[in-house]
């Protein structure tokens, strides 16, 4: 995930400052549709999750998508590969990077025939629209996965930086424990950094050190699926199905489902009189940010049956983060019955009891 400390705030938030839609947008000419890649297509994570899906939204909307790789959070990289697709005709450009933000703002204005689109971006306007997925769902399932395989209650977690949407997966992740197991502990250790294997593995092997014997992640790497085989524990992966690297030990992944959102949003796009989002678009299972992929043979059907029943209520509309709940301080975050709104998700700065933090 290349969100930043900076993205504390959230697009939930920094997008309100953006004008209100008068009109939808429509394109002047026929679509052509091309990808800004943050990193290598090959990854193992945030971006080769773009990439997979990238074929797939080739088949729905009926053309071949180019796309460019190693595009860095910098406007003098960025600009020159946006700006290459369009003096070539394309029309719709899909980024990828939470850094594109301000860059991509300043191109939709230059540009205000082309449509722009960004993943985990903060700007928004007529003809741009950032997105993200709520991955707390697909989290909180995974957690689930975790609770009723462990033998000992003691979950770990690797984790980037203790900001919002890090925050969430690691309470979603508790909660789906304590679904299973509610004397369920998760201990977390923040890396600093979205993409440092040596540093994940550091991690991953503390962990396994103080008994832990199911570890999750929100990390880029599949590193800590790879210490947890080799330690003969669990695992649960992040970004894409991480079963390739660690089969024995990846219990389950919260995996990107791009085509899912992205195929209908570019069918709006080339229908015309698109609306883009004004607070930028943010989907859930049921429209296609993360899902679970499940599951490694080590789950029990038992186990299984009641993740898959879970699935079902959060597309029906479930709300994970429902009052009442209180942190770890013992102070009251959602009355009872009280559902988190957006706002709340991308602030949130505490962890519920039973979530141990460790640097």
């Amino acid at each position: 995930m290349r969100l930043k400390i900076a993205s504390l705030l959230g697009f939930a938030v920094l997008a309100g400052m953006t004008a209100a839609h008068a009109a939808g947008f429509t394109l002047s000419a026929p679509p052509k549709i091309a990808f800004l890649y943050f990193a290598e297509r090959n990854d193992g994570g945030w971006t080769q999750a773009f990439d997979e899906a990238r074929p797939k939204i080739e088949a729905a909307v009926g053309m071949k998508i180019p796309f460019v790789e190693n595009v860095p959070e910098v406007a003098g990289k960025i600009k020159p590969a946006a700006e290459g697709f369009i003096a070539r005709g394309y029309n719709v450009i899909i980024g990828t990077a939470f850094g594109y933000s301000d860059t991509f703002k300043e191109l939709s204005e230059k540009y205000p025939k082309v449509a722009f689109l960004n993943a985990s971006g903060t700007t928004n306007g007529t003809n741009l629209e950032s997105f993200y997925g709520r991955t707390y769902e697909s989290q909180y399932l995974c957690g689930m996965i975790a609770g009723g395989v462990s033998k000992t209650g003691k979950l770990g977690f690797v984790a980037a930086h203790p900001i919002g949407p890090v925050n969430w997966t690691i309470n979603a992740y508790e909660l789906g424990a304590k679904a299973m197991n509610p004397k369920a502990t998760v201990t977390v250790i923040f890396t600093g950094a979205w993409n440092d294997p040596v540093k994940e593995r550091a991690a991953a092997s503390a962990l396994a050190d103080q008994g832990i014997d199911v570890i999750g992640q929100h990390v880029d790497t599949p590193t800590p699926q790879i210490v947890a085989q080799e330690r003969g524990i669990y695992g649960t992966g992040h970004h894409r199905d991480l079963r390739e690297f660690a089969p024995k030990a990846t219990l389950c992944s919260s995996a990107w489902t791009w085509d899912k959102f992205l195929a209908p949003e570019l069918k709006k796009v080339m229908a015309g009189n698109w609306q883009a989002q004004p607070f930028g678009a943010f989907p859930g299972i049921k429209d296609g940010g993360t899902d679970i992929a499940c599951c490694g043979p080590a789950v029990p059907k038992e186990v299984v049956d009641k993740v898959m029943k879970e699935r079902d209520a959060i597309i029906a509309g479930k709300q994970i983060f429902t009052g009442p709940m209180s942190d770890t301080t013992g102070k009251e975050r959602l009355a009872a019955g009280k559902p988190i709104d957006d706002a709340g998700l991308w602030k949130m700065d505490w962890y519920i009891p039973g979530v141990i933090t460790q640097k």
